[in-house]
């Protein structure tokens, strides 16, 4: 059994650089998942179909992982190619009645806006934006101003779990709530979360999305839809494939011939996986959910937000302005910043980079998004590489 320590990047021995905060962006592949995706290329490489009978099979258990992961059952998950993918299968399948409202929220990433904006175009709907900024400023505010537009009638509340620009962690639970006292539904974006931040659909999540990359620290490729029992009934695959089927692949096996077009599709998330999957981008995030589970994500949001809490207050003390929220409940696994005034942003990150520390720069703020091989004594290294890219470039 692979041991994971906090704080330890053992697990990472090909790691470049000083410092690795870019895990809102793309995480590093361990050691572990690294192995794991080569020994199924490995297997296809040698057998061809051989390889796919061992590993498809298996992909049973990451389906079962990544339900445990969200409180969710087996039969509610779908795989799907990435975020962007589950947005479209729900935004295309949801039964829309014309000039239903959608609200969507201005500053949310574009994978969890232009699949609704596609949807309205098609079913005529309306879409509404709603500011950020009052959740900025308190829950309370931020759920009254949402009240105000359910009280006017909703069909779906599009959100993501954890602002990518922000940081901003969502009330999601509160939204939720508030959405069914209004008979609304809600679809979470929560690729900023999961892996880091907690996430629980008996909070009453109606649909949930998520590409594997960032705080799952999987691979490129895969990632997964969630859509609950309760809206399977009423969801309609108009982007189904061959696979929606009620048992797809009878027609591959057996004696006689099977094959039939008229069989009824599943009901629910697993109606729209829609052809072969990617076996090794899942096989390896199979294995980096059990290397997340072993601390547990509760602890790796614990862990992390100590890093922060230091790396917020130096960056405070040379200058920069901090976008975390006050509220501890309302933080993620992101802090972003803007810069000092007389320095340029991307001169910054690229100063950074050359000293070992990597970040990104979503939207005009430098954004740091440790995970668990993070160390807390990198903190001062991180510092010390802010005050030498600042001298070099004042200079």
């Amino acid at each position: 059994m692979v041991e994971v320590k906090l704080g330890d990047r053992s697990l990472f021995p090909s790691l470049e650089g000083v410092a690795y905060l870019a895990h809102a962006a793309i995480s590093p592949l361990s050691a572990p998942v690294c192995a794991r995706i080569a020994e199924v290329t490995h297997d296809y490489a040698r057998g061809g179909m051989a390889g796919f009978l061992r590993w498809a099979p298996r992909l049973r258990e990451v389906r079962r992982d990544l339900a445990s992961l969200i409180s969710a059952e087996p039969d509610e998950i779908a795989f799907v190619a990435n975020t962007t993918q589950g947005v479209i299968d729900v935004a295309f399948g949801i039964p829309w009645r014309e000039g239903d409202r959608v609200v969507l929220f201005d500053g949310e990433f574009p994978a969890n806006v232009t699949p609704w904006q596609r949807a309205a175009e098609e079913f005529r709907l309306d879409l509404t934006w709603l500011p950020l900024s009052p959740f900025h400023r308190s829950v309370g505010e931020g759920l009254a101003e949402l009240e105000r537009e359910l009280e006017r009638g909703v069909r779906v509340v599009a959100v993501s779990a954890v602002q990518y620009k922000t940081g901003l962690r969502m009330p999601l639970a509160e939204m939720a709530a508030l959405c069914h006292e209004y008979d609304a539904e809600i679809f979470v974006d929560a690729i900023q979360a999961l892996g880091a931040t907690p996430v629980d659909v008996t909070w009453g999540i109606d649909y949930l999305s998520s590409g594997s990359h960032k705080h799952l620290m999987g691979a490129e490729g895969a990632g997964f839809l969630y859509v609950a029992d309760r809206c399977a009934a009423s969801l309609r695959p108009r982007l189904a494939g061959w696979l929606g089927h009620v048992d797809p692949v009878a027609f591959l096996t057996g004696d006689e011939p099977r094959l039939r077009y008229d069989n009824p599709l599943k009901l629910g998330a697993q109606a729209l996986e829609i052809g072969t999957s990617n076996v090794m981008g899942l096989a390896g995030l199979g294995v980096s959910l059990e290397l997340l589970s072993r601390p547990g994500v509760p602890a790796i949001h614990s862990h992390v937000q100590v890093y922060l809490d230091r790396l917020e207050i130096g960056l405070a003390a040379r200058g920069f302005e901090s976008r975390r929220s006050n509220d501890p409940s309302l933080r993620s696994t992101l802090l972003a910043v803007a810069v000092p005034s007389d320095v340029r942003l991307s001169k910054l990150a690229a100063a950074l980079r050359d000293r070992g520390v990597i970040c990104n720069t979503p939207d005009g703020l430098m954004r740091f998004a440790p995970h668990w091989p993070n160390s807390h004594d990198e903190v001062p290294v991180v510092l010390d590489a802010v005050d030498q890219a600042l001298a070099a470039l004042r200079a």
